[in-house]
Parts: structure tokens; sequence; C-alpha cells
């Protein structure tokens, strides 16, 4: 229900993309500089895409990984993971993209929710006893062609990436007894470092965040 729920928000938001255009993407996109005075960039973009192709393949990886996960961990914890792979997403762009020259680059996608899942679910797999080998070939290859083709922000799959691997690691490793703690600390405590961290950039630069 959620992974459906999630790509149903894709494919709706890229239709009002279509019939609102420039509107729509332009209230949604992120860049690090818009998004210091209007934060829920760090979440809408996620739902947004540059192209049926950029849709379809994101979509598509969702759907490939997103039911396992979502069978696995729950639903409320799948969701959260893929939200904050999400933001974690926009944060790896303001962290590890040079504020002077492509900080005003905007970015769509739901490339770092999605490697978010790919994180989380090679520790899933590993607590079920499942063969990493295949999701660690499929990471390796995205990660490479994020630095080798242009035009996509390499930058949101890392950010996505680790907060995936980070949130996988935590609801997979958690004794049973401190699972429901653990599924709630761990992603607050995520979500105040990448404040944090994201503030700290913002201040190095003179801009101001919430």
């Amino acid at each position: 229900m959620v992974t459906l729920t999630f790509i149903g928000l894709c494919v709706a938001s890229y239709v009002l993309q279509q019939v609102d255009d420039p509107g729509w993407i332009n209230r949604f996109a992120f860049n690090p500089v818009v998004a210091s005075a209007e934060p829920w960039r760090f979440v809408t973009a996620a739902f947004l895409h540059g192209s049926v192709m950029h849709l379809a393949l994101n979509m598509i990886a969702l759907w490939f990984v997103g039911p396992f996960l979502e069978q696995g961990l729950g639903r409320v914890r799948f969701a959260t993971l893929y939200l904050l792979s999400a933001v974690a997403g926009q944060v790896g762009v303001v962290l590890l993209a040079g504020p002077t020259d492509t900080w005003t680059t905007w970015v769509v996608g739901a490339s770092g929710a999605v490697f978010g899942l790919f994180g989380a679910i090679f520790f899933v797999m590993r607590r079920v006893g499942g063969n990493v080998s295949g999701i660690v070939g499929v990471i390796v290859l995205n990660v490479v062609l994020g630095f080798v083709v242009s035009g996509i922000a390499w930058q949101a799959h890392i950010g996505g990436l680790v907060a995936g691997a980070v949130l996988g690691a935590a609801y997979s490793l958690a004794p049973r007894a401190y699972q429901r703690t653990v599924a709630v600390a761990v992603p607050v405590a995520l979500l105040v470092l990448m404040y944090v961290l994201v503030n700290a950039a913002y201040a190095n630069v003179h801009l101001s965040f919430l």
C-alpha cells in the first residue's frame, strides 16, 4: 500500500507538472539557496521528475525493492525510511555540492529515496539470510553512473544511500526487545543530525535556515 501510494503521488505530480508548467515544478523543486527559506522543498523535490524516462526509471526501481522492504519492515518504518532518505538526498546536495557553482542548480527526482531503499535492503536481506551480491552490484553501478553521466545529482544518491543504510542497519540489527524504541529514536536522531549539518552549511555562506 505505501509503495503504491508513493508511486501514485509521483505519477500524479508529474501529470500536474504538465498541466501547470512551469508553476508546479517551480514551487516544489529543490536547490539549496531557495530551500534555505522554503524547507518543504527538501521533501517535495522527491515527487518531481524531469522527464517520463526519469519518472519511469525511479518508479521501476521503487516497485522492484519497495514491496519487499514494506513487507519486511512494516508500513510505518518503510514510509519513514523512504521519506528520510528523500530528505537526505537533498541534504547530500547541500553538503557535497559547491555553493559557488552548483547550489543554484535545480534538483528533482526520487533517486535519493530510491538509493535509501538500496542501502536499507542490503541489511534487511542479510538479516533474513538472502544473497546481497546482486543489490551490491546495482548500488555500485548506479553510483558510478552518477559520476560519469551528466545531469545526475550524484550528491543526492550518496545522501540517500547513507541515510538508508543507517536506518536499514538500525531496523535490522536492533534486539527484539528494543525494536520499537530504535524505530523511533534512530530516525529522530538522524533528522536532528541532518538539521544540524544543513544549518552549519548554510551558516558558512551566511544563509539563515529555520
